[in-house]
């Protein structure tokens, strides 16, 4: 069989971008379709582990997220009950010298909006909006290829009409996303460094975005049921007592941060498990509507990235398609399973209690920041294989 020449892809969000713009650069024509009718990226920040930025180089968009993003010097993991430092692993320079790539922090739309640019400056690529696709049959009408890329979500139509694919399921979390002004930021916020605050069944992130002079803060919290409203909704009066009992016991500036946090967007977190991502034939699904995992180990957005760029080069190689696509599926699941290992690692170690969380201090406090960074040389330093 010939190498892939045209491909058709559902959602552009970051999977589907990508995806994309990895395609077009091995000379295989994509079109895009998109089901919102203007490309606008709710959430709000965004960390883009070396793992990631490696491939986001390769397709020459460093430059471009360089000047909107921040590359902070550490990332520090702190108590949520005394603010006292637990452990610290060297980023910024240190990441670029030990992993060859940085480690950036930027609103999650300014990456998209990089992505965007980039495709639509791609001769090979074509976006068209406000085209919902429940099937691949309906993908493939809309317009035929000789492969379909399923980038649609969580919440995937395509995934939903795939044998052997499997609902996303609700992770017992919830996440509060909401944004804080340098200006308004309590001292402990350190606009060079992302901090992990854990504590007892919860933990919470801070991290700078340069690019509009703010933090983002993620309060992620155990919570038996989703609420009721499902996937997205703004804060109200119910839910911040929810919030303000997960964080109960911590630090007074911490309570007072989530106290005054002004219009958060709570997001009960969903994950979907292990399923089919290909029909077999000439269906594949990348990014969330493939693996979407919770943030424990912060590399949902990286994931997406590695799967576009290993399927891009796979796809161009020629072959069996129907074999290209499984054997695609098959290294992708073991890095998946491994990252989701890691997050189920870090969720047991940060949400830790009583005398498990001394453990884990202790432990923690004796460890060197280049050990610890030692531990990431299999996640940061992955390249996709050949």
């Amino acid at each position: 069989m010939s190498p892939v020449r045209s491909a058709t892809i559902v959602g552009a969000g970051i999977a589907g971008l990508t995806a994309a713009l990895s395609l077009a650069r091995k000379g295989i024509s994509v079109r895009l379709l998109e089901e919102a009718p203007a490309l606008e990226e709710v959430g709000a920040g965004l960390q883009v582990s070396p793992n990631a930025t490696r491939i986001l180089a390769g397709l020459g968009l460093l430059d471009a997220l360089a000047a909107r993003w921040s590359e902070p010097d550490h990332i520090l993991l702190s108590s949520g009950g005394t603010l006292a430092p637990l452990a610290s692993v060297p980023a910024g320079a240190a990441a670029r010298n030990r992993w060859g790539s940085p480690y950036g922090v930027l609103h999650r739309a300014s990456l998209q909006s990089v992505l965007l640019d980039a495709v639509r400056r791609e001769p090979l690529c074509t976006l068209t909006t406000g085209r919902r696709i429940e099937t691949a049959e309906d993908a493939l009408t809309e317009s035929p290829a000789d492969v379909l890329i399923g980038a649609d979500g969580v919440w995937s139509p395509l995934r939903r009409a795939m044998p052997g694919a499997l609902p996303a399921r609700y992770s017992g979390n919830v996440a509060w996303r909401f944004l804080v002004p340098y200006g308004k930021a309590p001292a402990f916020l350190d606009p060079r460094t992302v901090t992990a605050f854990l504590g007892p069944k919860a933990h919470l992130v801070a991290y700078p975005l340069a690019e509009i002079d703010a933090f983002n803060i993620v309060a992620i919290h155990a919570q038996a049921e989703a609420p009721a409203s499902g996937w997205l909704r703004r804060g109200d009066t119910a839910a911040h007592l929810e919030r303000a009992a997960a964080f109960a016991g911590w630090h007074a500036g911490l309570r007072q941060l989530l106290a005054e946090a002004r219009d958060p967007l709570v997001w009960p977190l969903f994950e979907c498990p292990d399923g089919a991502w290909t029909d077999g034939r000439k269906t594949v699904l990348i990014g969330d509507a493939a693996h979407a995992m919770t943030p424990f180990a912060a590399q949902g957005a990286a994931m997406a990235i590695e799967d576009a760029a290993l399927l891009a080069q796979r796809l161009a190689t020629g072959g069996n398609l129907s074999e290209t696509l499984r054997r695609f599926e098959a290294d992708r699941r073991e890095r998946v399973a491994k990252v989701r290992s890691r997050g189920a690692f870090n969720r047991f170690a940060y949400h830790a209690r009583g005398p498990l969380a001394l453990g884990r201090n202790l432990v923690l406090s004796l460890r060197r920041p280049e050990s610890l960074a030692s531990d990431l040389d299999w996640l940061y330093g992955y390249r996709t294989p050949d």
